[in-house]
């Protein structure tokens, strides 16, 4: 009995000691690699977070290299263990739209007249997030607006590459204005919303319903904090920002590859900007160019960068990025002028902060009515923590 309880005291001692080292590693970590600026919302909490997703990472890097599931598996294990309880307020279903997953909210109140409809495009990545990890926000806005709302469960990178999530998220947005009636929604009323990845996907979704003349027209489109091109990532932005949690400089790359292929083998060159053809870069310099970033946002440590060519073999792999569906940004301009109007947050410690100004100029340009509301002291992700107990912003 006493070699079994010694046993278990050495145990438990190695598991309080691995944990500590953990924690003082992932501290480390993030006191190496994260620039926290003092202008942001909850600097303690940002990096408290920001700890508490590194140790994740990690131990989901020792279970991969033991052979007991992926990084990503586990990361998203943790992330979907969130428990919200029942919502008096509303009606909540878990369905299928087609062969896509959807979770609707619905509120229980009578409705006067038929209600607006939201489709919900949840972030990530492309690679994490789910129903559960946005189960507050949905609800929020269904309770708040009195409003329909349909969330997307669409598949993942990089088991499922582009354009898998753009087509589960058009799919279900077509199932849904099809079958509209049966959820008392005013088919002229229907928005898409999405936030970061969402934010992306909302707007490729919103582009190729434009053109629809089967289908009653979308009534807007709400982008929060969207990443809506893969051509430049060293705009003002991405410099300013690289090191600010939650998505660094080279996470926002690793994402939109990981969507694309899932191989990360010219990683570095994306990162460097010779990733594209400089012709085909000035082809676009209209759209994506620092110099259509207002000057105010570049006074934060900005330094132009030098157009870098690629060869056939990188571009070969990654020129899909020009598609409008991966990169809404870089739609013509007679798909622009049919959208819908706008709303677009942007955070200015986000290194999508510049995709966001730079669709919000085009959108102008081309006569589509914006709503535009930047936070000042915001960071990436932040509308994921509106309500998280001692960690809310």
């Amino acid at each position: 009995m006493a070699a079994v309880y010694l046993l278990l005291v050495l145990f438990l001692a190695v598991f309080v000691a691995g944990f500590i080292l953990l924690v003082l590693g992932a501290i480390n970590f993030d006191l190496s690699n994260s620039d926290i600026p003092p202008g942001v919302d909850g600097p303690v909490k940002l990096r408290i977070i920001n700890i508490i997703l590194i140790c994740t990472a990690v131990v989901g890097k020792i279970l991969e290299n033991i052979g007991i599931c992926s990084q990503l598996s586990f990361m998203r294990y943790v992330q979907d263990r969130t428990h919200v309880g029942v919502d008096p307020k509303l009606l909540i279903q878990n369905l299928w739209f087609e062969k896509v997953p959807v979770r609707i909210y619905q509120p229980k109140v009578p409705p006067a007249s038929q209600r607006r409809g939201v489709m919900f495009f949840h972030g990530g990545g492309w690679v994490l997030g789910s129903l559960e990890v946005h189960e507050n926000i949905c609800r929020f806005i269904a309770r708040e607006s009195e409003s329909v709302v349909v969330s997307v469960g669409y598949r993942l990178a990089p088991e499922h590459k582009y354009p898998a999530a753009y087509e589960d998220c058009l799919n279900a947005t077509l199932h849904f204005m099809k079958n509209i009636e049966h959820y008392g929604v005013d088919p002229a009323n229907v928005i898409v919303c999405g936030d970061s990845a969402g934010g992306n996907l909302a707007a490729a979704v919103c582009q190729t319903l434009a053109g629809r003349s089967d289908l009653p027209k979308l009534r807007a489109q709400i982008l929060i904090y969207p990443g809506l091109q893969a051509l430049d990532f060293n705009l003002p932005s991405y410099q300013q920002n690289q090191g600010v949690p939650l998505l660094y400089r080279e996470h926002a790359v690793f994402y939109v590859l990981q969507y694309l292929n899932g191989n990360l083998l010219h990683m570095q060159e994306v990162l460097d900007g010779s990733h594209i053809p400089i012709d085909i870069k000035l082809n676009y310099r209209k759209w994506v160019s620092p110099d259509n970033i207002p000057e105010k946002f570049k006074v934060r440590g900005y330094k132009p960068h030098v157009l870098l060519d690629c060869t056939s073999e990188v571009f070969e792999k990654v020129k899909r990025f020009c598609e409008p569906t991966l990169c809404p940004l870089l739609a013509e301009d007679a798909v622009i002028q049919q959208l819908p109007e706008t709303f677009i947050l942007t955070c200015e410690y986000d290194v999508l902060r510049d995709d966001g100004l730079l669709y919000k100029k085009r959108l102008e340009d081309n006569g589509v009515p914006v709503t535009w509301y930047h936070l000042e002291d915001g960071f990436h992700g932040i509308m994921n923590f509106l309500d998280n107990y001692v960690l809310s912003f």
